[in-house]
């Protein structure tokens, strides 16, 4: 989105409708509200389910709302929830096997099991089409590098590739940033500028809309439009011009990669082992880290076998394990496999850093550990 793109514009009531539209289109909407003290993304059929006058104050290991001295509907940045729970879900069933029947039965007084067949299966892909919205920048880009790693690589993950290809991007531009943001570091934000469907950036009034795709310009040519007035566009444009002004945390980036890789005897790993819980908060709140571990888990019965596919972390002591060891088993090596994999290696197979800057893994550490702070002491006394 270009600040001197010519933009349309709705007014705040023409949202409901925008909503309304993608239900009826079947489209699953998913949106920003106020749960549990924070917000978080959930179904949303009503504008009223947004959390309007709401917006959050982060610092390293802290997350508390507040009330803005307005009622903008969009007036907030992040919360603990990236957009990959709903196109890589933290729980899927990928394979089962069940008994179909018998073949013989046991000679009377015998007790040898009876034969049995096992029908293999592969659950169809999954059908829902969700509506993205309130998409920030940095997640975009986030959704970016997961659709490299599950649809652009040898090996497609059919469950992603079928959410994925029928989801609805609608993004909204961050007209302010907290401080935990680092988009600007990673040029991934604070303004979209490509990923989406549908792009808005909230002013008092209404939004200026754009689309970005085929199926973003259907879906606005049913909603009541206008073009927007050159002062509109001129507000829009500083309002996400704020964003940039209020990011104060930098990640230096430049040779970042050969400065971790070789530096991992450096004795500042250590020091963050000691205060690290590896409670794995950091991958959960992550909108890029797709770990995961596959288990087999039968029912009572015994007759029916599924094999789940479900979120872990390289922080959980036993996600190394392999022939009877573990090859990470102190929180010092799993620390560093986490930093050096998400701001090197990551660059190695995928052609881009693992890190969108989002903050949300400074914000949820819950002892308060800032990557940005530690790269730079890794970056003190190079080796």
């Amino acid at each position: 989105m270009s600040d001197s793109a010519d933009s349309l514009w709705i007014s705040k009531g023409e949202l409901q409708r925008l909503i309304d539209l993608l239900w009826d289109r079947g489209y699953s909407v998913i949106g920003p509200q106020v749960q549990s003290s924070a917000i978080v993304y959930d179904q949303l059929r009503d504008v009223s389910q947004l959390p309007q006058g709401w917006t959050e104050v982060t610092s390293a290991g802290s997350y508390r709302l507040v009330r803005r001295s307005d009622d903008a509907w969009f007036g907030f940045n992040v919360g603990p929830h990236a957009w990959k729970r709903f196109l890589f879900p933290s729980q899927l069933t990928v394979a089962t096997a069940r008994q179909a029947e018998r073949l013989r039965e046991p000679a009377e007084g015998s007790e040898e099991d009876s034969a049995t067949v096992w029908l293999f299966e592969t659950p169809p892909p999954p059908q829902t089409s969700y509506a993205f919205l309130g998409v920030r920048a940095c997640d975009l880009a986030a959704i970016a590098i997961q659709d490299r790693v599950f649809m652009e690589q040898a090996y497609v993950d059919p469950a992603y590739a079928a959410l994925r290809t029928r989801a609805l991007v609608i993004a909204v531009n961050c007209t302010q940033a907290i401080s935990t943001c680092f988009c600007t570091s990673m040029k991934t934000g604070p303004k979209c500028e490509q990923g989406f469907d549908l792009a808005l950036t909230e002013l008092p009034t209404g939004f200026t809309i754009e689309s970005g795709s085929a199926r973003g310009a259907a879906i606005l040519e049913q909603l009541e439009t206008y073009p927007a007035s050159h002062s509109q566009q001129q507000e829009a444009a500083a309002r996400r011009r704020q964003a940039v002004a209020d990011i104060g945390k930098h990640l230096e980036t430049t040779g970042l990669r050969e400065t971790l890789l070789e530096n991992l005897d450096h004795p500042h790993w250590a020091d963050v082992a000691q205060r690290c819980i590896s409670c794995t908060n950091c991958t959960m709140v992550c909108p890029t880290c797709f770990c995961s571990s596959v288990d087999e888990v039968s029912d009572l019965e015994g007759v029916r076998v599924d094999r789940e596919r479900r979120w872990d972390s390289c922080f959980n002591l036993e996600f190394s394990a392999m022939n009877g060891g573990r090859v990470r088993d102190d929180i010092r090596s799993r620390y560093r496999q986490w930093l050096t994999h998400k701001l090197a290696t990551w660059i190695d197979q995928f052609g881009t850093s693992g890190c969108v800057g989002c903050g949300r893994c400074i914000t949820w550490c819950p002892v308060g550990i800032d990557l940005t702070e530690e790269v730079a002491k890794l970056r003190t006394g190079e080796r």
